[in-house]
């Protein structure tokens, strides 16, 4: 089906329903360019306009690896972002949302990425030792300089999500148009509970990551860790999902899948984007085939019953 495209909330720009991101991927776990490209143009083709990245993303080389791939494809095409917190190197300045690291993060981000301006700048997680008076005028002056076209947050508590908003607001600056927080199947109650009404409210759109549960959500670990997957290279994620209880999950959720005629990678990006606040689920891809995958769950909606043995699946006591 063809890629659908989605506000961020109430704002103009649009973003692919499937996105891809370089977390421990690009610049990590794949350093081929030739690799990255080919993965890249799959995306692009597929319909995928926006692509993620972070400055800590491997330390910068993130930003370098994907932005080279993406510099075949016409700039205004694309829909890129990166974001600024945590620490780049041990100087006591270099990491946090202060106004001296904003402004030396952004020309650092736009010099590696190769281009005048990111379409989407994200603090990467909320500092408690800055102030909105600082944080909120810096990254609005980012807006009127031109180096940036919108202003996110990242894992944000939703009342700091509404403090950025209300303060922007009062003010005359920019307000945030985004929050980028995790959910998937496996991790979703906070999403639901918390930071979905407020950010709904606030005519602000989520670009979510890990909706596949770092992998969880694909089936691969049915039998175990496969050597050199992510839980083999990454053992913090399999201790963290590979449970009994989820293992049970994921593998109910296979019938749900195949009487669709889906994967079960393509059924949690589908119920990711069931959300009507949610306007992009950001995938990761090492390999030409896992992007392909994530790409068939594009243009897909899931029909009630299949919702409602879903929500049986994932909620059993409900």
């Amino acid at each position: 089906m063809p890629m659908r495209y989605r506000k961020l909330g109430q704002w103009g720009i649009k973003v692919s329903e499937i996105s891809m991101g370089a977390w421990t991927t690009y610049g990590d776990s794949v350093k081929d360019q030739e690799q990255v490209r080919k993965i890249v143009r799959i995306a692009y083709e597929g319909g995928v306009n926006f692509f993620d990245n972070a400055d800590a993303y491997a330390r910068g080389q993130g930003e370098e690896v994907l932005s080279r791939a993406l510099a075949e494809f016409p700039r205004h095409t694309l829909v890129m972002s990166t974001k600024l917190f945590w620490p780049m190197s041990d100087d006591p300045n270099d990491r946090g949302l202060s106004r001296k690291h904003i402004l030396e993060s952004i020309g650092k981000s736009l010099k590696r990425m190769g281009t005048d301006y990111v379409d989407l700048y994200f603090c990467h997680r909320y500092d408690p030792e800055v102030t909105m008076e600082e944080l909120v005028p810096t990254m609005s002056s980012l807006i009127d300089r031109g180096l940036i076209l919108y202003w996110g947050t990242s894992e944000w508590p939703a009342p700091r999500i509404v403090e950025a908003v209300s303060f922007a607001r009062a003010h005359g600056f920019h307000p945030p148009v985004v929050e980028q927080p995790q959910y998937s199947m496996l991790y979703h109650e906070r999403v639901e509970k918390e930071i979905l009404p407020e950010t709904e409210q606030a005519g602000m759109g989520l670009v979510v990551w890990s909706p596949l549960a770092q992998g969880m959500l694909t089936g691969r670990y049915d039998k175990g860790i496969p050597k050199g997957s992510r839980f083999d290279r990454l053992p913090q994620f399999g201790n963290r999902y590979l449970t009994e209880e989820n293992s049970k999950k994921v593998k109910a959720l296979k019938k749900v899948a195949d009487g669709l005629g889906l994967t079960r990678t393509q059924l949690a990006l589908a119920w990711v984007l069931r959300q009507k606040g949610v306007s992009s689920a950001i995938t990761g891809a090492t390999k030409p085939e896992q992007i392909r995958e994530s790409l068939g769950a594009a243009g897909v909606d899931l029909p009630q019953e299949a919702l409602e043995k879903i929500e049986g699946i994932l909620n059993p006591q409900g």
